[in-house]
């Protein structure tokens, strides 16, 4: 069995899909590796390491897929990208984040090269698949990168510092969202010394905002019951609840030195929390950090790979966050694959033996025999 990995060829991707331990570790399953020049590059993972490790470091993406069973990505292949999808058969099995549910067209011409394509960001939210979960790992260094950023670029500290000159008072840090990366942010502001408030429209959350040393920010208890979807996720909520956490939100901001936003809705743009009018109320050099801008962003003010000044405040909108912190969020993906890939595998015959029955497996797939095959994708499903 060949497992392939070419390089990313996304102009902000400097994340690999294997690590030298990812290696060793399918490796002892029957796989051999084949291994792009220059793909861990980006993620500190020279060619020299990744050969000690066992890999195969070969001239070209072509050279690593052709033949090989499994080919693992961190982003899917996308032409304007540089990828050649005519390099992708039906023999091989594509793993990685495809941002599948919002991008419909590129997964049709994906299925059309015969590939079949598991889509890692739609691993359903179940006690074994969470060693697998690349939303996880990632948002959680996107949490902590989060908090690193607002620091860079705020004026002042934020512990509070006692000295001969006078005392400096902490940094006030509002976290809005509070799934994993929120947690992260909290943990790591509080850690740095800040004052740490937080609020989320799931009810659930402000148990785990105050293990953190965190001040949970209610917005209304009664309609945040039905926030949270079966599998964890928020839901939508009404137009009436938009409009009630304004007016708690509008007020808490105004106080607030750095404000980090999470809030995201899977396959639905990303709700509008921090709007232009409390932007300008926020204290003349409060930052603001907006991890969902890739989603269109919590905040209309935020730029894409970008950092803005408006009325005194600095948005923070950069690109692929866990990419800035590429050699551990490598590391960590390329775990969440091994998991996912160590099932697959019969541990007598070392080949694969797919049970394509199970949930994990129907949750990911997105394309198989020249099909988009998922629900969400095709319509069945929600």
């Amino acid at each position: 069995m060949k497992i392939a990995v070419p390089k990313e060829r996304l102009s902000d991707e400097l994340r690999v899909a294997a690590s030298p331990d990812s290696i060793k570790k399918l490796s002892a399953l029957g796989f051999d590796f084949a291994i792009e020049a220059g793909a861990g590059e980006g993620a500190s993972f020279s060619d020299a390491a990744l050969k000690e490790a066992g890999a195969e470091i070969v001239a070209d993406a072509g050279s690593a897929i052709q033949g090989s069973d499994i080919v693992l990505k961190v982003r899917g292949p996308v032409d304007e990208a540089g990828d050649d999808l005519s390099q992708y058969s039906s023999s091989n099995i594509l793993i990685a984040s495809l941002s599948a549910l919002g991008n419909t067209e590129a997964m049709e011409k994906l299925a059309a090269t015969g590939v079949t394509a598991f889509a890692m960001e739609l691993l359903p939210r179940i006690t074994r698949a969470q060693s697998m979960d690349i939303l996880s790992s990632q948002s959680n260094l996107a949490g902590y990168k989060a908090v690193l950023d607002a620091a860079s670029e705020l004026g002042r500290a934020y512990p509070m510092m006692m000295t001969a000159a006078g005392t400096i008072p902490p940094a006030k840090v509002f976290i809005m969202g509070v799934g994993v990366a929120g947690l992260q942010a909290i943990a790591t502001a509080k850690r740095m010394g800040a004052v740490v408030t937080a609020t989320d429209v799931r009810p659930a959350t402000k148990e785990q905002v105050e293990s953190l040393g965190g001040k949970f920010l209610e917005v209304d208890p009664e309609m945040e019951k039905d926030a949270q979807t079966e599998g964890g996720y928020a839901k939508e909520m009404p137009p009436e609840y938009f409009e009630k956490q304004k007016e708690v939100v509008a007020e808490h901001i105004k106080k607030q030195d750095v404000v980090i936003t999470t809030a995201l809705i899977p396959g639905r743009p990303a709700p509008v929390l921090v709007t232009e009018e409390m932007v300008a109320s926020m204290p003349d050099g409060a930052v603001i950090v907006d991890l969902t801008v890739e989603a269109g962003g919590n905040c209309p003010l935020s730029e894409l790979g970008e950092t803005v000044k408006k009325d005194g405040v600095s948005i923070i909108g950069h690109a692929n966050v866990p990419s800035r912190i590429a050699e551990d969020a490598s590391q960590l993906f390329a775990k969440n694959l091994v998991n996912f890939i160590t099932p697959l595998v019969d541990p007598e015959t070392k080949s694969l033996n797919i049970d394509w029955e199970d949930e994990i497996i129907q949750g990911t797939l997105v394309c198989k025999d020249g099909k988009v095959v998922h629900p969400r994708l095709t319509g069945e499903g929600s």
